[in-house]
């Protein structure tokens, strides 16, 4: 016979595996070449990954406590300036006023103190940008994602 303690915990435990497999689907319908993988990254969660030839590729993983995180590498450096824009602006990290797409190449990152949400870019010469987010809500890595697959969208149709 279970106690009410192994209960709850077995409770918790299956609405955590929903959460993760919602997450993941969230992380799928915004960017939808992203797959699931194995095996798991140092988030210790679910990681889905993904490449394109011409746009990049990278992952995105669910820690844990519930916080997202995407790693990209060699993304079009207007595409990731659209996006950039999109979500929050121009300027946010000192790119300049023409956003990510008019940065130059270089190092630009920022730490919430308030949340400690990690956001990290590196723009190349080569016209690219790796870049990681981490530590954000899975909501803030979903509209990120999605304004990305719009802007790579738009490149594919040019």
């Amino acid at each position: 016979m279970q106690s009410h303690v192994t209960q709850a915990l077995d409770s918790w435990y299956g609405a955590w595996k929903l959460h993760e497999r919602t997450a993941q689907g969230a992380f799928t319908a915004a960017f939808p070449a992203l797959d699931t993988t194995d095996p798991r990254c140092r988030c210790y969660g679910p990681t889905l990954r993904w490449v394109t030839p011409g746009e990049g590729q990278g992952k995105v993983c669910l820690d844990d406590h519930g916080r997202a995180t995407i790693e990209f590498e060699n993304v079009p450096k207007s595409a990731v300036g659209t996006a950039m824009t999109e979500c929050w602006g121009a300027d946010w990290f000192d790119e300049g006023a023409g956003g990510f797409a008019d940065a130059e190449p270089g190092s630009y990152s920022y730490e919430d103190e308030t949340t400690y949400a990690e956001y990290e870019f590196d723009v190349r010469a080569d016209g690219t940008v790796t870049f990681g987010i981490s530590y954000v809500k899975v909501d803030d890595i979903v509209v990120m994602l999605d304004a990305l697959e719009r802007a790579l969208a738009n490149q594919r149709t040019d």
